[in-house]
């Protein structure tokens, strides 16, 4: 499912199942040694889709340790961005002199928890919300917004190494896979131009909804 959201450029590998806690480097396994076991079998399993993904683009396997603010650690030279929720993992790899950011996201796709649309939305994305909703109901849509919105976080801070709240990006999903995201602060430099948004694209399938964001080197 990821990769039909990535351009060219990208290896993206994605497990249903959780691979063995061997897998992982003794750096990786001293890190989440005292976490529980479904933490050790996601930080496991993901490490393990991105160098899946490295071997794809030839890049030697190494440890993936967890830097600022949760954020992977990437070898230099090298975007990437992970994912994991109930029965899915997956991480998207490529190299800098190819794609600038990545950003993926993925969620069961079912109803938003009580209160949590109220936290994450801002009106106008309401008012989107209820089009959509009236336009194609077999769709999730509180949940694909909040899917999206963790994607642009995560597109946005390898850029900034800054926080960014989820009032800080109004986000406009199309029934058609896309969405955009307007950022509602000034936006990170990139190719010596400020963006003021993110085009990403979204998809449904295997009880999944998965956002991506993808920002390929002119």
């Amino acid at each position: 499912m990821i990769e039909k959201l990535m351009p060219a450029g990208v290896a993206g590998k994605e497990m249903f199942a959780d691979a063995a806690e061997s897998t992982m480097f003794p750096e990786e396994a001293a890190h989440v040694a005292k976490a529980v076991d479904k933490r050790r079998r996601e930080y496991a399993t993901v490490r393990h889709c991105a160098r899946q993904a490295f071997a794809e683009l030839g890049i030697p396997p190494v440890a993936l340790l967890t830097g600022e603010r949760g954020a992977p650690q990437w070898p230099s030279g090298i975007v990437g961005s992970m994912t994991h929720c109930a029965g899915y993992r997956a991480a998207v790899v490529a190299r800098s002199n190819d794609i600038h950011t990545l950003g993926i996201d993925a969620e069961p796709h079912a109803p938003l928890p009580d209160g949590v649309l109220g936290v994450i939305s801002r009106d106008e994305e309401n008012v989107r919300l209820s089009e959509l909703t009236a336009a194609d109901n077999s769709v999730h849509w509180d949940r694909m917004l909040f899917c999206a919105k963790e994607t642009v976080y995560k597109a946005w801070f390898p850029l900034t190494r800054k926080w960014l709240g989820f009032e800080e990006a109004s986000i406009t999903l199309a029934t058609d896979g896309t969405f955009e995201a307007k950022l509602m602060v000034p936006g990170p430099v990139i190719a010596g131009e400020q963006v003021d948004g993110f085009s990403g694209k979204w998809i449904v399938g295997n009880g999944l909804v998965i956002t991506a964001i993808a920002i390929p080197v002119a």
